[in-house]
This record gives C-alpha cells, sequence and structure tokens, in this order.
C-alpha cells in the first residue's frame, strides 16, 4: 500500500479479528489432552489434595477460555467438574458425593471457572471495541484534518482490509445495464472482469459509501458490531475518493481558466497586429486625397492580402487547439502518398526557403491527408520562425522498417532537452518573443494531429544546431510503430 500523508505513522492498525474456528479447534484440542493427563496425574499420585486438583484445572479452563473462548471454556468447566467427580472425589467413579465439602469445593470451582469463561470473554471483546474505537477514530481524523484530494481512497480500503481480516475490499459504482465499476481496490476483487469490472455476487459485507458508491468487501463474516464501524468507514473511503475526484476537477477547472486567459492574451496581442495592418492598409487605400502610384497600391494590397492570411492561420489555430482540447478531433486513417501530401503543403511556402529531400519509393503512410498536411505546414512554419536570416528549413524522410520518419530540421538556436516537454504546451512561447505574432500554437496542434493519426511527434537536436521535428507514421500494412 502506498500510504498517504497522515497514514505513514500509524501504517500498524490494530487487526479486529474475531476467535477463528481454528482457534476454537486448537482449545478443544488442549482441553482433550490436557485434562485426562491431569486426571490421571493427580489419580496416581494421591498426595494432592481435592483443592490443587482443582487449582490445576481452574488453570486448564483459563488456558482453554483464552485460547478459544466462551464456548470452549464452558465446555472445560463442565468437563473438569464431571471428571473430578468421577475420578478424584470419593465414592470414586460414581457421581456421588459423600462428603459435603467435597460438594461445596466442587460447586465453587464450578463458579469460578464459569467467570473466568465470561471474563475473559468480555476482556476479548472489550480489546476488540477499544481497538475498533481507536481505529475508527485515526482513520476519521485522517480523513477530516487532510485536505480534498489528499487522502487516497486504497489507504482506507487497505485499513479496512487489514482491520477485519478481508481478502479484497473495493469501492464500486453501479452503472445500469453494464454492472458495476470498481473505482478503487484493494486485494484481488473475485469476479472482476476486464472489460466491465463487475463484482462477483455473495461478499462478506455491501454497504453504502457515498450517493453512487458501495463498499464490498470480500472475507470472513462480520458481527453486528463490526458492521457498524465498517459501515463508517465506508462513507470515509467514499469521500477520500469523492475528495481525489474534486481535486482532480479542480485540476481540470484550473487548467480551463489557464487556457482561457492565454486564449484572452492570444486574442489581445496576437491578433492585434494583423487587424492593425488591415486597418492601416485598408484606411490608407480609401483615402481621397491621396494618389498612389500602382507600385503602392500593390504593396498596401499584398499588405492586406498577408494581413488578412495570418489572421486566417491565428483564428484556425485557435479552432484546431480547441477542437483537440474537447477531444473532438476525428481521423480518417487511410494509405496516403507521403511525398504527395508533403508537396503539396510546401506549394504555400517560398521555394528559396525549403530543401525537399523525399523519395519517389517512399511507401504508403498510414494517415489522414488533412491533419498530416497541418501538421507538415505547422512544423515548416515553426522551422522558418526559428530559423536565421537566408537558413533554409530541411524536410526529409527516411523509410525505416515498419514506419517512416519525416523529419523538418533548422539550423537556429534549438532547444535545450530539458524543455522539449514544454514544446508541446499551448500558448507557449520559450522565449515569448517570436517572429511576427504568433499564438504559440503550431507543436501543440500537430502534436495532437499526431495523436489522432497514431503517429509520434518526436523532438531532437539538429547536427551542427538546431532543431529537428520527426512525425513518426506507420507503413501501411505494418502491425505497429517501432515505439
Amino acid at each position: 500500500m502506498t500510504s498517504t500523508p497522515g497514514f505513514a505513522a500509524t501504517s500498524a492498525a490494530p487487526r479486529l479479528t474475531r476467535l477463528s474456528r481454528t482457534r476454537r479447534v486448537s482449545a478443544l484440542v488442549v482441553l482433550l489432552v490436557a485434562l485426562p493427563v491431569l486426571t490421571v496425574a493427580a489419580e496416581g499420585s494421591g498426595e494432592l489434595s481435592l483443592g490443587s486438583d482443582l487449582l490445576l484445572n481452574v488453570l486448564l479452563v483459563v488456558v482453554v477460555a483464552s485460547v478459544g473462548g466462551i464456548g470452549p471454556g464452558v465446555l472445560a468447566a463442565l468437563a473438569s467438574t464431571l471428571t473430578v467427580n468421577w475420578f478424584l472425589i470419593p465414592p470414586r467413579h460414581t457421581l456421588a458425593i459423600e462428603s459435603r465439602d467435597a460438594v461445596l469445593e466442587l460447586v465453587v470451582f464450578l463458579a469460578v471457572s464459569l467467570i473466568v469463561s465470561v471474563t475473559v470473554e468480555l476482556g476479548a471483546r472489550e480489546r476488540a471495541a477499544a481497538s475498533r474505537s481507536a481505529l475508527e477514530a485515526r482513520v476519521l481524523a485522517d480523513v477530516s484534518v487532510q485536505a480534498p484530494g489528499e487522502l487516497r481512497p486504497e489507504a482506507v480500503l487497505d485499513e479496512v482490509r487489514r482491520a477485519f481480516s478481508m481478502t479484497a475490499v473495493a469501492l464500486v459504482r453501479p452503472r445500469p445495464g453494464r454492472g458495476e465499476e470498481v473505482v478503487a481496490s484493494v486485494g484481488t476483487v473475485p469476479g472482476v472482469t476486464a472489460a466491465r469490472g463487475a463484482v462477483a455476487p455473495s461478499p462478506a459485507a455491501r454497504l453504502r459509501a457515498g450517493d453512487e458508491l458501495e463498499l464490498v468487501a470480500h472475507g470472513p463474516s462480520l458481527f453486528a458490531e463490526d458492521r457498524g464501524l465498517l459501515q463508517r468507514l465506508a462513507v470515509a473511503a467514499g469521500r477520500a475518493w469523492e475528495g481525489q475526484r474534486l481535486a482532480a476537477h479542480a485540476v481540470e477547472l484550473a487548467e480551463t481558466d489557464r487556457m482561457r486567459a492565454a486564449l484572452l492574451a492570444a486574442v489581445g496581442h496576437d491578433l492585434r497586429t494583423p487587424l492593425a495592418g488591415l486597418k492601416a492598409a485598408v484606411s490608407s487605400l480609401r483615402q481621397d486625397d491621396v494618389d498612389f502610384t500602382p507600385q503602392e497600391r500593390a504593396e498596401l494590397l499584398a499588405s492586406v492580402e498577408e494581413s488578412t492570411d495570418h489572421l486566417t492561420d491565428i483564428i484556425a489555430n485557435l479552432l484546431d487547439i480547441s477542437r483537440i482540447e474537447a477531444g473532438a478531433v476525428t481521423a480518417q486513417v487511410v494509405p496516403v502518398a507521403l511525398d504527395e501530401v508533403v508537396a503539396r503543403t510546401l506549394l504555400r511556402v517560398p521555394a528559396h526557403e525549403v530543401d525537399l529531400d523525399l523519395s519517389d519509393a517512399l511507401p504508403l503512410v498510414r494517415a489522414d491527408a488533412g491533419l498530416l498536411d497541418r501538421v507538415v505546414a505547422n512544423l515548416v512554419d515553426n522551422a522558418r520562425r526559428h530559423s536565421p536570416a537566408g537558413a533554409r528549413v530541411q524536410v526529409r524522410a527516411e523509410h525505416r522498417g515498419q514506419r517512416v520518419d519525416l523529419q523538418v530540421l533548422d539550423h537556429g538556436p534549438g532547444v535545450p532537452q530539458d524543455k522539449w516537454e514544454t514544446l508541446f504546451v499551448p500558448f507557449q512561447r520559450l522565449d515569448d518573443k517570436g517572429v511576427g505574432g504568433h499564438t504559440g500554437l503550431g507543436l501543440a496542434i500537430a502534436q495532437g494531429f499526431c495523436d489522432a493519426m497514431d503517429a509520434q511527434l518526436l523532438p531532437s537536436d539538429t547536427p551542427g544546431g538546431g532543431l529537428t521535428m520527426t512525425v513518426r507514421l506507420r507503413v501501411d500494412g505494418a502491425q505497429e510503430v517501432a515505439r
């Protein structure tokens, strides 16, 4: 068990054990062996008084009651009384007693033996009750003082399993028409199927643990007083699970807020540049008191077109990342000619900025042509923005067994390996400068589309400096990508 803070220091929880069948049998064995031995020894000795014989039998009753509880203890008291009467009190080998003192001694012996058996049983019950109270107080205190999400439900379930000697304990959530879902468990829960998580019937206990949860315990049957404690611990486990769910929901809300704030920042910052360009160019063209030369008019129209394209790209990226975050991206994965997709994508890029090295003999790959086009476009755009002036972006592909690696290389400043994971965080710009306005979504979108196509997007260092992004695609007919 992986203990949470607050459980580690109290992992040695009391075990609420009741007298098992094995212990009762052991007590009976002790009685059957020791009683004849004591009787034979006393009968053969002849030197011990009746009082001494009875004291030895009291000791036997105490031992039997301590091992097996009140049932074997009472049986030992009655058996010892009859045995002493039959073998040690004159007239022997009869149940008659000729001495009043012997009658008194025998009655006192029987009464003391019964009292001892009851006292031992009551002591055991009090110890069990104290253990229950200590366990309940400690677990409920841990639940109440720890922050939501800090206490794992498995920690409470493990306390239950060890305290009640259960083989398995689970929290389940009923799903109408689909059996039950196991949301947390310890031990091997019998009857759980991988497909549905349905719990087999006939558990030792099945108790409510919340509005939509039940605790299912498999193991020995429980007494009524144990079920009361188990019910409270079931509620504690349910609260721990609810706390974890609320904490996870809080993390999701925090991430949503972060995305919303980043989106607002992107709209406020990155959309301002193309909108300002559009406004300036259109306002200039509408001025009646200025005569623009054909070249100046062409430049202003080109500025309008460039700003419009930039604005279109930003909005498309925002829509794409929204689809990715919502899990609404669907990919139609079919055999695709990689060279055709890449060539079509690079038609939108100035030829002097890209070196293309793709063989016509590349095998077909499994991909969605539309998503792959967006992946390549974003990777090339990212490489162009980080390449030094005059440097060319390289796009090449290599066939390696059951996969094809499409690589986009730049020779810019590169990215340290410890920051590779942050490359794919939406709205993340490692330098927060950027060449022109950009939202920092290109690599995040490329990663999301690759995941949708069951492809991989891997960063690496470019020899000589820079960053290489590799799209690893399955060859059509291959069983899996070598990862």
